[in-house]
């Protein structure tokens, strides 16, 4: 019996309410905490499904780039560029933040998202680690509810021979009303707190295991390690394979993140260096159903601090 199935009995007369309860055993209850995470299944969709509903009415389709060549050499069609410089800005030193909530708007607006959209269906460049930057900017202005990856990504359209267009798609500017959740980043401040707690939230840095144990520097940081209290889980080993960057099964994501220290009780943080490769570990977690934030500001930050660092 699932958590939704549960909930739902309570809304039923009492007598139906008690033959629904009747049949179930105490072990039924057993893995109750395992239900209160369900995966969202909404935050992916296959080629197959977007092929078969690419002329739906207010669809958007994104491709996120830092290079227009990727976008001008062949995209889905119907698809429009966004580039990653417009998504992020530096601030105080610390590159890849969120620039303010006028600017994304305004951004996205002008992309053709808007309160209509019926889905948003982003892919990009480097194995999808822009369109989970994508993704994580969306939920923080309130429209992620709306947004979906392509699960592969271009890769895997174009292993299958799909359509594709160089021609660039007429847009028509969109509006939407931001509703903001800036309750999904963490500070410096807060990660400070957190770092010192062993019964905390789950830390998992996303960078390769050589610079999450200290045997390499991360770009532009000039300290080795993470930060304490944090378990290392490299965003790549997500997914099944570089080549077509698809997500390994959902049974296999959640042994990995269990790994790391996630529980259905326990919310995930997830850092990198600069906020890019956790925005895939923040898309996994939010997809597997925890309760999942992100330190922006990351290791780069971190690193300038006088705060702690772990081998």
């Amino acid at each position: 019996m699932t958590l939704r199935e549960f909930e739902w009995s309570l809304r039923l007369p009492k007598k139906s309410w008690l033959q629904f309860l009747l049949p179930i055993t105490l072990a039924s209850f057993i893995p109750l905490a395992q239900a209160q995470i369900a995966l969202r299944t909404e935050m992916l969709v296959s080629t197959e499904w977007l092929a078969s509903h690419l002329h739906d009415p207010n669809l958007v389709v994104l491709c996120i780039v830092d290079d227009e060549g990727f976008y001008v050499s062949g995209h889905i069609p119907g698809s429009t560029m966004v580039r990653l410089s417009d998504i992020v800005t530096t601030r105080r030193g610390i590159p890849n933040e969120l620039p303010s909530i006028r600017h994304l708007q305004a951004v996205f607006q002008n992309a053709g998202v808007s309160d209509n959209s019926r889905i948003i269906i982003i892919y990009g460049q480097r194995s999808g680690m822009l369109v989970v930057r994508a993704y994580f900017t969306l939920d923080y202005l309130g429209i992620a509810d709306q947004a979906a990856l392509l699960d592969g990504g271009i890769e895997k359209w174009r292993a299958e021979r799909r359509q594709q267009s160089t021609a660039s798609s007429p847009v028509h500017v969109g509006k939407f009303e931001v509703r903001a959740h800036p309750q999904i980043l963490v500070s410096l401040e807060q990660m400070a707190t957190y770092s010192q707690s062993i019964n905390g939230p789950a830390i998992v840095d996303s960078r390769p295991q050589n610079e999450y144990v200290g045997k390499e520097l991360s770009e532009d940081v000039s300290k080795r390690g993470h930060i304490p209290q944090a378990t290392g889980l490299y965003w790549r080993n997500l997914l099944v394979d570089d080549a077509v960057p698809a997500l390994k099964s959902p049974a296999e994501l959640q042994e990995m993140l269990r790994a790391s220290g996630a529980t259905s009780d326990k919310e995930v943080i997830t850092y990198c260096r600069t906020g890019m490769q956790s925005s895939f570990s923040y898309f996994v977690a939010k997809y597997l159903g925890y309760k999942v934030r992100m330190y922006d500001g990351s290791f780069y930050e971190w690193s300038r601090s006088s705060l702690p660092v772990e081998p």
